[in-house]
């Protein structure tokens, strides 16, 4: 059987093992039922998530004026901290950029590649997360707008990891730590002003498992634009990652906005 469609980041659905689809505009794909199976993977085109014009993909599934122009890629993404809606003052759209930057966010610890600290809206909960592929994941702070969120995460980026080494996330070479008695750690470190927010007497640990048959000891990451047809057995998904037999692994987050076609 064949799919083709444009890559958007697989959806999750918690559960043990987690569940990921590929979901395409007239048809969608378990992927956990792929595990084991011989898939093909070919490169079809771009199309831009925002304007759905075919043009070639130049960063988080935006062709290069989009993603220069979208408030949906606005700085503030990735650096919460660069949050003005609080204050009324726009980035590109102050309607838009109110509406997700008003509203509760999650300061959290997680475990990946190592202890990481990360910023989600509090509807991304436990979302966020699995596509990080963290194997645990504990709530810090819940503050009722973004930027507040974003200070937070910039004191404790002194202290952790803000970003996921996808290599030794791939092949869980986690160490093994206590996120309960790190979170107590922060609580002196994290601005005055969000104190007020701390999870002084939540403790809830999200413990998250990935369908993976086993971890490769060696990866390579697959660019279609390099490499426009692909043929490999799936021996597991984690994160946003398809990993396979032979030590190759697809950022399927990472090819947003790229059309393929998966053959079965």
């Amino acid at each position: 059987m064949t799919y083709q469609g444009v890559l958007t980041k697989m959806q999750t659905e918690i559960g043990n093992p987690i569940q990921y689809y590929l979901v395409f505009e007239d048809s969608f794909l378990n992927v956990n039922q792929l595990l084991n199976k011989e898939i093909e993977i070919n490169f079809v085109g771009y199309q831009c998530l925002n304007c759905n014009k075919k043009k070639k993909i130049f960063r988080q599934g935006f062709c290069y004026d989009c993603f220069y122009s979208s408030p949906a890629v606005g700085d503030w993404i990735m650096r919460p901290e660069l949050s003005t809606a609080h204050l009324g003052i726009a980035d590109r759209d102050l309607d838009f950029e109110q509406k997700v930057q008003l509203q509760p966010h999650v300061v959290y610890l997680a475990l990946s590649s190592e202890i990481k600290v990360g910023v989600t809206r509090k509807t991304q909960v436990p979302t966020r997360w699995i596509d990080q592929g963290a194997t645990q994941a504990i709530a810090i702070v819940e503050v009722p707008n973004r930027y507040l969120a974003g200070i937070t995460e910039v004191a404790l980026k002194n202290h952790y990891a803000d970003k996921t080494n996808w290599r030794k996330m791939l092949q869980d070479t986690t160490a093994v730590f206590d996120l309960v008695a790190e979170k107590v750690k922060v609580e002196n470190l994290i601005p005055e002003e969000v104190r007020e927010y701390f999870y002084a007497h939540k403790n809830d640990l999200y413990e998250l498992n990935y369908p993976v048959l086993h971890y490769p000891a060696k990866i390579a990451s697959l660019n279609l634009d390099k490499t426009p047809s692909f043929q490999g057995k799936l021996i597991g998904i984690k994160g946003q990652y398809l990993i396979f037999e032979n030590g190759t692994v697809f950022n399927i987050r990472g090819s947003e906005g790229y059309i393929v076609t998966i053959a079965v």
